[in-house]
């Protein structure tokens, strides 16, 4: 079973696991997580109602109640895990892979998160080898609505848009259950009803493939910005006026404007994230932490140096004020509330992130190759031996800042891939750190290096 992931369980279902897995894997949980409830919820997926039942078999068994919320979006299911104190829950989703994934992201009490090295392991060798006893006595599925309780909370940040034409596209996941509520008719959606086979594009923001469609309404529509969320509404990213994609990792700057506004804070970044950012942060008088990629690491590093609120290069950010984590859609919220204000300034939103923007970039390039660890120490090495290093950093693969330029490389965890993504003010710098990679790569996938 090739499933259980870093961060998550997730993989094609029917083929890297199957209902008997989803339940053991339920049946499991409320002794891992020394719980006698848990609160479950799904997306729109068409394997997610089948996964629901076998999920809830496997935890009643147990002897345990499923507190159930229904359709939600991920975040919703945070919200309930630590508003309502609940030691356990499950969201049944597959994020943005494509339509034939599904999986489980697992949290635990104040809806931190359940990683690989925080239980998933555990739980693995569980469901793999565990015995089942059932319980004398079977627990109960309680329908459990907080909908609407979740609304009431996101109001609070819903701005006056008045001033502004917004393209939205929903990606026909689970932010469609949640964003007319909020925004009404205002933006002009495309891709707006709940359809787990995704009939429009995947529901990747990453992948530009996805986001032409928003580009091309953008622009016709001479819209101010463009909104895309991700399948499970957990990430959200942005398209300028102009149509071209914003970096995810520079909306951290953008958030900061509402956040930093008169204070000094604590503010999270991940290793891929431009240096631009922190710049600008540290400007407005914030100090910037950088830790590692992905919401296992970062929601509890964010608890840790207790930050006002944080970001990662894929989209997702995490606040304070949401129990230390991720939101796609209060992220829009708070985003178009910063938009907003500046178009007021007569600043465009292509214009603010220009005064952000200050280095050229990659973007994450991805390399096949099985010696991972061997390309990593021979990029690092190579680098340094060739210019002095400002400051460097081990705990997700290696990142080195030089004077002018910087890079990052870290291995998937889940895959034969080298991840790489470099920044300078020069370009040509940047071109010929890239084909110095290559040519390291090439030459260990050789075994000539």
């Amino acid at each position: 079973m090739g499933a259980f992931k870093a961060y998550d369980i997730r993989g094609i279902f029917g083929k890297d696991f199957d209902l008997n897995d989803v339940y053991r894997m339920g049946f499991f949980l409320p002794g891992l997580l020394n719980t006698s409830k848990i609160l479950v919820g799904r997306d729109v997926r068409v394997s997610s109602p089948d996964m629901f039942q076998f999920l809830c078999n496997g935890i009643t068994d147990a002897g345990a109640d499923v507190y159930d919320i229904g359709l939600a979006t991920t975040p919703m299911v945070y919200f309930g895990t630590a508003q309502h104190n609940f030691d356990a829950s499950v969201q049944i989703t597959a994020s943005h892979n494509p339509k034939e994934y599904n999986g489980l992201k697992i949290s635990r009490t104040n809806a931190l998160p359940v990683g690989y090295d925080s239980g998933l392991a555990e739980l693995e060798k569980l469901v793999k080898n565990g015995s089942i006893t059932k319980a004398a006595n079977k627990g109960n599925v309680i329908p459990y609505d907080i909908k609407e309780e979740y609304i009431n909370f996101l109001k609070k940040y819903v701005p006056d848009l008045s001033n502004m034409r917004i393209s939205m596209d929903c990606s026909n996941g689970m932010a469609c259950l949640l964003i007319k509520e909020l925004l009404g008719q205002k933006p002009l959606y495309i891709f707006d009803e709940l359809d787990g086979t995704f009939p429009n594009h995947e529901a990747n923001p990453l992948v530009m493939a996805n986001v032409q469609d928003l580009i091309t309404h953008v622009l016709q529509h001479r819209s101010d910005v463009g909104v895309i969320f991700d399948g499970d509404a957990d990430r959200v990213m942005f398209v300028d006026e102009k149509g071209q994609f914003i970096s995810p990792d520079l909306m951290i700057a953008v958030l900061a404007h509402y956040f930093l506004k008169d204070k000094k804070e604590n503010v999270l970044q991940d290793i891929r994230t431009s240096k631009a950012v922190g710049e600008y942060i540290e400007k407005m008088g914030s100090s910037m932490h950088m830790w590692r990629v992905g919401r296992a690491y970062a929601a509890v590093k964010l608890r840790e140096i207790d930050g006002l609120f944080g970001g990662e290069y894929a989209g997702h950010y995490y606040f304070r004020d949401f129990f230390y984590s991720d939101s796609g859609i209060m992220a829009c919220l708070i985003a178009l509330d910063v938009f907003a204000s500046m178009k007021k300034q007569g600043i465009s939103v292509s214009g603010l992130i220009a005064k952000i923007s200050a280095y050229v970039s990659t973007g994450e390039i991805n390399f096949e190759l099985e010696q991972k660890q061997q390309a990593m120490d021979a990029i690092r090495d190579y680098f340094l031996s060739q210019e002095k290093v400002v400051a460097s950093y081990d705990f997700d693969g290696y990142r080195c800042d030089f004077k002018d330029w910087w890079f990052n490389v870290r291995p998937s965890n889940t895959e034969p891939y080298l991840r790489f993504i470099a920044e300078a003010k020069d370009p040509e710098k940047l071109k010929q750190a890239v084909e110095q990679v290559k040519r390291i790569i090439e030459k260990i996938k050789s075994q000539t290096f």
